[in-house]
Protein backbone atom coordinates (compact mmCIF):
# COMPACT_ATOMS: atom_id res chain seq x y z
CA UNK A 1 0.00 0.00 0.00
CA UNK A 2 1.30 3.47 -0.86
CA UNK A 3 1.65 5.78 2.14
CA UNK A 4 1.60 9.56 2.28
CA UNK A 5 5.38 9.53 2.93
CA UNK A 6 6.09 8.15 -0.54
CA UNK A 7 3.92 10.64 -2.37
CA UNK A 8 5.57 13.37 -4.39
CA UNK A 9 4.40 17.01 -4.38
CA UNK A 10 2.14 16.54 -7.41
CA UNK A 11 0.64 13.36 -5.95
CA UNK A 12 -0.15 15.18 -2.71
CA UNK A 13 -1.81 18.03 -4.58
CA UNK A 14 -3.98 15.57 -6.52
CA UNK A 15 -4.84 13.65 -3.34
CA UNK A 16 -5.86 16.80 -1.47
CA UNK A 17 -7.88 18.06 -4.43
CA UNK A 18 -9.78 14.78 -4.46
CA UNK A 19 -10.44 15.07 -0.72
CA UNK A 20 -11.58 18.66 -1.17
CA UNK A 21 -14.08 17.74 -3.88
CA UNK A 22 -15.48 14.87 -1.80
CA UNK A 23 -15.70 16.95 1.38
CA UNK A 24 -16.78 20.42 0.32
CA UNK A 25 -19.58 19.85 -2.14
CA UNK A 26 -23.18 19.03 -1.16
CA UNK A 27 -23.30 15.95 -3.38
CA UNK A 28 -20.63 14.30 -1.23
CA UNK A 29 -21.77 11.37 0.88
CA UNK A 30 -19.56 10.23 3.74
CA UNK A 31 -19.53 6.94 5.63
CA UNK A 32 -18.88 6.89 9.36
CA UNK A 33 -16.64 4.26 10.92
CA UNK A 34 -18.65 4.42 14.16
CA UNK A 35 -22.36 3.96 14.69
CA UNK A 36 -24.43 7.14 14.62
CA UNK A 37 -25.25 8.16 18.24
CA UNK A 38 -28.71 9.23 17.02
CA UNK A 39 -29.56 5.63 16.12
CA UNK A 40 -30.40 4.91 19.76
CA UNK A 41 -33.30 7.38 19.62
CA UNK A 42 -36.63 7.13 17.83
CA UNK A 43 -37.70 9.79 15.33
CA UNK A 44 -38.45 12.99 17.19
CA UNK A 45 -41.89 14.60 16.99
CA UNK A 46 -40.89 18.18 16.20
CA UNK A 47 -43.03 21.10 15.13
CA UNK A 48 -42.26 22.77 11.82
CA UNK A 49 -40.54 25.63 13.63
CA UNK A 50 -38.49 23.26 15.80
CA UNK A 51 -37.45 21.21 12.78
CA UNK A 52 -36.33 24.36 10.96
CA UNK A 53 -34.30 25.51 13.97
CA UNK A 54 -32.63 22.12 14.34
CA UNK A 55 -31.93 22.02 10.61
CA UNK A 56 -30.20 25.40 10.71
CA UNK A 57 -28.14 24.49 13.75
CA UNK A 58 -27.08 21.20 12.21
CA UNK A 59 -26.20 23.00 8.96
CA UNK A 60 -23.82 25.18 10.96
CA UNK A 61 -22.27 22.12 12.58
CA UNK A 62 -21.95 20.35 9.24
CA UNK A 63 -20.17 23.42 7.85
CA UNK A 64 -17.90 23.33 10.88
CA UNK A 65 -16.99 19.72 10.13
CA UNK A 66 -16.22 20.62 6.51
CA UNK A 67 -13.90 23.32 7.85
CA UNK A 68 -12.36 20.87 10.35
CA UNK A 69 -11.51 18.44 7.56
CA UNK A 70 -9.83 21.20 5.59
CA UNK A 71 -7.97 22.53 8.63
CA UNK A 72 -6.50 19.14 9.54
CA UNK A 73 -5.64 18.31 5.93
CA UNK A 74 -3.96 21.66 5.41
CA UNK A 75 -1.92 21.18 8.56
CA UNK A 76 -0.98 17.62 7.58
CA UNK A 77 0.30 18.88 4.22
CA UNK A 78 2.73 21.35 5.77
CA UNK A 79 3.63 19.59 9.04
CA UNK A 80 7.36 19.50 9.72
CA UNK A 81 7.46 16.03 11.30
CA UNK A 82 5.97 12.72 10.21
CA UNK A 83 4.50 12.18 13.68
CA UNK A 84 2.52 15.43 13.59
CA UNK A 85 1.50 14.80 9.98
CA UNK A 86 0.21 11.35 10.92
CA UNK A 87 -1.65 12.72 13.95
CA UNK A 88 -3.37 15.39 11.88
CA UNK A 89 -4.40 12.83 9.29
CA UNK A 90 -5.78 10.54 12.03
CA UNK A 91 -7.82 13.37 13.57
CA UNK A 92 -9.23 14.24 10.14
CA UNK A 93 -10.24 10.60 9.66
CA UNK A 94 -12.04 10.54 13.01
CA UNK A 95 -13.88 13.76 12.16
CA UNK A 96 -15.33 12.06 9.07
CA UNK A 97 -17.74 10.41 11.52
CA UNK A 98 -19.02 13.84 12.56
CA UNK A 99 -19.42 14.88 8.94
CA UNK A 100 -21.40 11.73 8.10
CA UNK A 101 -23.63 12.03 11.18
CA UNK A 102 -24.43 15.67 10.41
CA UNK A 103 -25.19 14.83 6.78
CA UNK A 104 -27.61 12.12 7.84
CA UNK A 105 -29.35 14.38 10.34
CA UNK A 106 -29.70 17.16 7.75
CA UNK A 107 -31.45 14.70 5.44
CA UNK A 108 -33.80 13.61 8.23
CA UNK A 109 -34.65 17.25 8.98
CA UNK A 110 -35.11 18.00 5.26
CA UNK A 111 -32.43 20.67 5.55
CA UNK A 112 -29.63 21.45 3.12
CA UNK A 113 -25.91 21.82 3.68
CA UNK A 114 -24.40 25.30 3.52
CA UNK A 115 -24.15 26.64 -0.01
CA UNK A 116 -20.79 28.09 1.02
CA UNK A 117 -19.17 24.79 2.03
CA UNK A 118 -16.51 25.10 -0.73
CA UNK A 119 -15.61 28.53 0.67
CA UNK A 120 -15.34 27.19 4.22
CA UNK A 121 -13.16 24.35 2.95
CA UNK A 122 -10.75 26.47 0.94
CA UNK A 123 -10.40 29.12 3.64
CA UNK A 124 -9.81 26.57 6.39
CA UNK A 125 -7.33 24.61 4.29
CA UNK A 126 -5.31 27.77 3.72
CA UNK A 127 -5.37 28.60 7.45
CA UNK A 128 -4.33 25.06 8.36
CA UNK A 129 -1.50 25.04 5.83
CA UNK A 130 -0.24 28.37 7.15
CA UNK A 131 -0.34 27.11 10.74
CA UNK A 132 1.68 24.08 9.70
CA UNK A 133 4.27 26.23 7.95
CA UNK A 134 4.79 28.33 11.11
CA UNK A 135 5.81 25.18 12.99
CA UNK A 136 4.54 22.00 14.60
CA UNK A 137 4.19 23.45 18.11
CA UNK A 138 2.16 26.37 16.76
CA UNK A 139 0.09 24.03 14.59
CA UNK A 140 -0.70 21.73 17.51
CA UNK A 141 -1.54 24.72 19.69
CA UNK A 142 -3.84 25.99 16.97
CA UNK A 143 -5.67 22.64 17.01
CA UNK A 144 -6.00 22.74 20.79
CA UNK A 145 -7.43 26.28 20.75
CA UNK A 146 -9.73 25.46 17.83
CA UNK A 147 -11.12 22.42 19.63
CA UNK A 148 -11.60 24.43 22.83
CA UNK A 149 -13.63 27.01 20.97
CA UNK A 150 -15.58 24.31 19.12
CA UNK A 151 -16.44 22.64 22.42
CA UNK A 152 -17.84 25.94 23.70
CA UNK A 153 -19.76 26.42 20.45
CA UNK A 154 -21.32 22.95 20.73
CA UNK A 155 -22.36 23.70 24.30
CA UNK A 156 -24.24 26.77 23.07
CA UNK A 157 -25.96 24.75 20.35
CA UNK A 158 -26.96 22.07 22.85
CA UNK A 159 -28.70 24.77 24.84
CA UNK A 160 -30.50 26.10 21.74
CA UNK A 161 -31.74 22.75 20.40
CA UNK A 162 -35.45 22.01 20.85
CA UNK A 163 -35.95 19.91 23.98
CA UNK A 164 -37.45 17.03 21.98
CA UNK A 165 -34.69 16.82 19.38
CA UNK A 166 -32.93 13.89 21.00
CA UNK A 167 -31.28 12.72 17.78
CA UNK A 168 -29.43 15.98 17.12
CA UNK A 169 -28.55 16.24 20.81
CA UNK A 170 -26.98 12.77 20.84
CA UNK A 171 -24.84 13.65 17.82
CA UNK A 172 -23.64 16.96 19.24
CA UNK A 173 -22.85 15.46 22.64
CA UNK A 174 -20.64 12.79 21.05
CA UNK A 175 -19.00 15.39 18.83
CA UNK A 176 -18.29 17.53 21.90
CA UNK A 177 -16.56 14.62 23.63
CA UNK A 178 -14.45 13.87 20.56
CA UNK A 179 -13.43 17.51 20.05
CA UNK A 180 -12.35 17.85 23.68
CA UNK A 181 -10.24 14.70 23.31
CA UNK A 182 -8.61 15.95 20.10
CA UNK A 183 -7.73 19.21 21.80
CA UNK A 184 -6.24 17.40 24.78
CA UNK A 185 -4.14 15.19 22.49
CA UNK A 186 -2.78 18.25 20.66
CA UNK A 187 -1.89 19.97 23.93
CA UNK A 188 -0.07 16.93 25.31
CA UNK A 189 1.75 16.50 22.00
CA UNK A 190 3.47 19.83 22.63
CA UNK A 191 1.08 22.47 21.32
CA UNK A 192 1.96 26.00 22.35
CA UNK A 193 -0.57 28.49 23.73
CA UNK A 194 -1.98 30.85 21.11
CA UNK A 195 -1.36 34.60 21.44
CA UNK A 196 -4.40 36.67 22.43
CA UNK A 197 -4.61 38.26 18.97
CA UNK A 198 -4.72 34.85 17.27
CA UNK A 199 -7.45 33.66 19.65
CA UNK A 200 -9.48 36.78 18.90
CA UNK A 201 -9.11 36.34 15.14
CA UNK A 202 -10.14 32.69 15.46
CA UNK A 203 -13.30 33.68 17.33
CA UNK A 204 -14.13 36.34 14.76
CA UNK A 205 -13.68 33.91 11.86
CA UNK A 206 -15.75 31.26 13.62
CA UNK A 207 -18.56 33.71 14.34
CA UNK A 208 -18.62 34.86 10.73
CA UNK A 209 -18.90 31.29 9.49
CA UNK A 210 -21.53 30.16 11.99
CA UNK A 211 -23.80 33.16 11.50
CA UNK A 212 -23.56 32.91 7.71
CA UNK A 213 -24.03 29.13 7.55
CA UNK A 214 -27.12 29.41 9.77
CA UNK A 215 -28.92 31.07 6.83
CA UNK A 216 -26.89 29.89 3.84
Amino acid sequence: MTTSRSLGPLDRIITELDRALRTAFPAACHTAARANPAAAHTQDDLTVQESQLSGRLMRVNHAGEVAAQALYQGQACTAHSDAVRSGMAQSAAEEIDHLAWCEQRLQELDASASKLDPVWYLGSFAIGALAGIVGDKFSLGFVAETERQVTEHLDRHLQRLPADDHKSRAILEQMQQDEARHGSIATHAGGSAMPALVRTLMRFTSKLMTETAYWL
